[in-house]
């Protein structure tokens, strides 16, 4: 069996040859991971484990704390911030469990976007093709778990951040539901919206690294029976200007669900979407609450350059009263209750994560019409778990020349329940 240690070393010497590109990785904990990989190994070779993440290689989204450095969050303004006292609240969980903590991953800036480009740092290439977009904001993270460099790599998700990257690059992604996961030392965007999620492989991956971080005991997920599984299909504006490649391979797998015994039924939830939108109008509850993170420099001007995508909406989100803000929240709180309302006869709702394939980078670069219609393309779908408090997670789905997603999004707090019902359709798609 290949040790720790060795896998470890293939990993970094594929890094180092890129080294002068770098692009999914904006820091490298090449000793201290050298240091925890062979601790690992002398525990197997004693005997002992700390647990089924022990000698995992997974990698962390450049906005967790790691004590004794500044925490970027992919901007320009942190580089010089404070060094953190401590570790995360997750980066903790982790090494506890034996992970070994290679780097951290590139993201969008503070978190924003959902392309996954950065102007300061690179825009990491998808691990399909590197010319196309890798999906934000933690695009970083899609890449390093697609393309090999990481086993696991943590990201957060407060419209899509995850689970974006996930369907482009061909991976698992796991949003649970928000405050699950403790978001202390995790730079916010949405303390409303935040979720803590990984990146994976697997379903089995994705829930050991959540149950960790969530400070639960990982056990092996009992898969549910499909056939006793109820599937609810929100068709209406979440299936609008789906590519035809992505929602052919979306009927397929609900037919294969279907065969296996599973009730698939439609489940309209159009009208609650209208309310959230109608709620958001004045301003999206991330953008409002992050011009709450962001004030200070919004309102005195950044020393140095940021990311247009991000200060238009951050500036305009600023001008919104105080008075909007509570009314959207208010009224988020009563969506979310119709919502959980209207999911009581389904064990998840089923829809693409995403209706598209990664587009090119270049075509987002030159055209910002189509950026923009493209970003909002990217979070419809996946928007909705974290609006109306849902947990959720997108399974790589077959049947389409680049990487595609099929989303399950499950009950508020229900996440071990998603989980069991994601392993099992991940083992009926693999057939």
């Amino acid at each position: 069996m290949q040790s720790v240690r060795d896998r470890l070393e293939i990993i970094l010497s594929r890094l180092a040859k890129r080294a002068g590109d770098e692009k999914v990785f904006t820091k490298l904990y090449a000793e201290a991971a050298r240091a925890a990989a062979d601790a690992s190994d002398a525990r197997r070779k004693a005997g002992v484990s700390l647990g089924p993440l022990d000698g995992r290689i997974v990698s962390i989204k450049d906005l967790f704390d790691v004590a004794g450095e500044p925490t970027t969050a992919g901007s320009m303004i942190r580089a010089g911030a404070a060094p953190a006292a401590r570790d995360a609240a997750i980066v903790q969980r982790l090494r506890q469990a034996g992970a070994v903590i290679l780097g951290k991953t590139n993201m969008t800036e503070f978190a924003f976007t959902a392309i996954g480009d950065n102007p300061h740092y690179g825009t990491p290439g998808n691990a399909t093709d590197a010319r196309l977009i890798p999906g934000g904001s933690s695009s970083g993270g899609g890449v390093a778990v697609g393309e090999g460099t990481s086993d696991i790599s943590i990201g957060s998700d407060t419209g899509g951040s995850v689970r974006i990257p996930a369907s482009l690059n061909g991976v698992v992604g796991f949003k649970p539901t928000a405050r699950r996961v403790p978001l202390a030392g995790a730079f916010p965007l949405s303390m409303t919206l935040d979720s803590i999620g990984p990146l994976a492989r697997s379903v089995a991956d994705c829930a050991i690294a959540d149950a960790i971080m969530a400070g639960e005991e990982p056990a092996a997920l009992q898969l549910v029976p499909l056939a006793t599984l109820r599937i609810g299909i929100p068709r209406g504006v979440l299936f609008g200007e789906t590519q035809a490649e992505v929602a052919a391979a979306f009927e397929a797998c609900i037919d294969r669900v279907g065969r296996a015994g599973a009730r698939a039924a439609d489940l309209p939830i159009d009208d609650l979407i209208a309310e959230m939108r109608a709620a958001t109008r004045r301003g999206t509850i991330a953008s409002m609450e992050g011009a709450e993170v962001h004030a200070d420099w919004l309102t005195s001007g950044a020393s140095v350059p940021v990311d247009p995508h991000v200060t238009g909406p951050l500036s305009r989100a600023l001008a919104v009263p105080a008075s909007a803000y509570i009314r959207t929240i208010r009224r988020r709180g009563e969506l979310a209750a119709a919502m959980a309302e209207r999911l009581e006869t389904v064990d998840a709702l089923v829809l693409p994560t995403v209706p598209m394939v990664a587009p090119s980078t270049a075509a987002m670069a030159g055209d910002e019409a189509l950026r923009d219609k493209t970003e909002g393309l990217l979070l419809r779908n996946t928007q909705v778990a974290n609006q109306f408090d849902l947990c959720a997670i997108s399974l790589p789905m077959p049947g389409t020349k680049l990487p595609a997603g099929l989303m399950l999004v499950g009950k508020h707090g229900h996440d071990r329940h998603l989980l069991a019902v994601a392993a099992a359709v991940e083992v009926l798609l693999a057939r």
